[in-house]
């Protein structure tokens, strides 16, 4: 083989692997794209959330006097959800974050159940669902997260 054709081959070699998956990630497949739509839209949909509570909107004022909750709580509650959609769409973070709103998500069930509208307690159980299936496609991300705080404690 020519020095020519060695070079065109390791250059040819090189674009391919650039282009293709590494071992280190693997392919995915139309549920991990599913996912990560579902990932981008439960971020606007927990940040128009967290925002209605963060600007104190009368649906979300209502709402908590009629849990008998003050003001604190609903501020803290949209802090939390904003901090999860914006942590949803890091890399990184997201699967921590789907743990976050599991749980979140979970409270707010079952305060459906026990204090306003037990019938709306089905959403936010079935989001726990979704949140259980991204945290467990991001696994990879969380161990990664994991591992970097590890080194630097």
């Amino acid at each position: 083989m020519s020095a020519t054709t060695r070079a065109a081959a390791a250059t040819s070699a090189a674009a391919t692997s650039a282009t293709s998956p590494s071992a280190a990630e693997p392919k995915r497949g139309r549920g991990a794209v599913v996912l990560t739509g579902a990932r981008y839209l439960l971020a606007f949909f927990f940040a128009f959330s967290a925002f209605a509570k963060l600007v104190a909107h009368e649906s979300a004022v209502e709402s908590f006097d009629r849990m008998g909750w003050g003001g604190g709580a609903m501020y803290v509650i949209g802090g939390l959800e904003m901090a999860g959609a914006v942590a949803l769409l890091i890399p990184l973070l997201s699967g921590v974050a789907a743990i976050a709103l599991a749980a979140l998500s979970a409270g707010a069930s079952i305060v459906q159940l026990t204090l306003l509208d037990p019938p709306l307690a089905v959403m936010p159980a079935l989001l726990v669902v979704v949140f259980v299936l991204i945290a467990r496609d991001r696994h990879d991300r969380t161990a990664r997260l994991l591992a970097l705080l590890g080194r630097r404690a």
